[in-house]
């Protein structure tokens, strides 16, 4: 058999939790005893801590304030030089445009070129091809045979003489 009169530990806390009258007045009077000590020990060190606090965030809020000035220059900084990259880009896309103008003025100019040289050959070969023709028409006819005069007929015999 078990003897439940040796559990005594657990027979206490039985008790304590029978009594939750006495059991919140004991911690309601720690909690004021704490209370009470920290107020005496502010009172007699003469600071608090909220005042440390508030003198040690000075200093930070000044920092704070002079990151945030600094950010802001360098944000305009940055702005304006993003401005200064936007017109350039801009120029230089007007820049490009006009090159491409030009270039499609000039591809017309050598089109255009092109085509007068391509009619100037065609016209060319067309006047080779009608000399051509008449070459050969003239070929074709037998020429006029004319007399020659006489003084071409003495000279003409001489020559065949003295080649004899």
């Amino acid at each position: 058999m078990i003897d439940l009169a040796q559990d005594t530990p657990s027979n206490r806390l039985l008790r304590l939790g029978g009594q939750p009258i006495a059991l919140t007045a004991a911690a309601l009077l720690l909690l004021i005893a704490g209370v009470t000590s920290m107020a005496i020990w502010r009172a007699y060190t003469g600071t608090a801590p909220e005042t440390d606090r508030m003198l040690a965030s000075r200093p930070l809020q000044a920092r704070t304030a002079q990151a945030s000035e600094q950010l802001v220059e360098k944000t305009k900084g940055l702005e304006a030089t993003q401005q200064e990259s936007i017109d350039q880009l801009q120029l230089m896309q007007d820049q490009v445009l006009t090159m491409k103008r030009l270039i499609a003025a000039q591809q017309a100019d050598t089109r255009r070129l092109s085509e007068q040289v391509a009619t100037l050959n065609e016209s060319i070969d067309g006047l080779r091809q009608s000399f051509a023709s008449a070459r050969a028409s003239e070929v074709e006819t037998p020429p006029v045979t004319r007399k020659k005069p006489v003084r071409q007929r003495a000279h003409a015999s001489a020559r065949k003489r003295s080649r004899s």
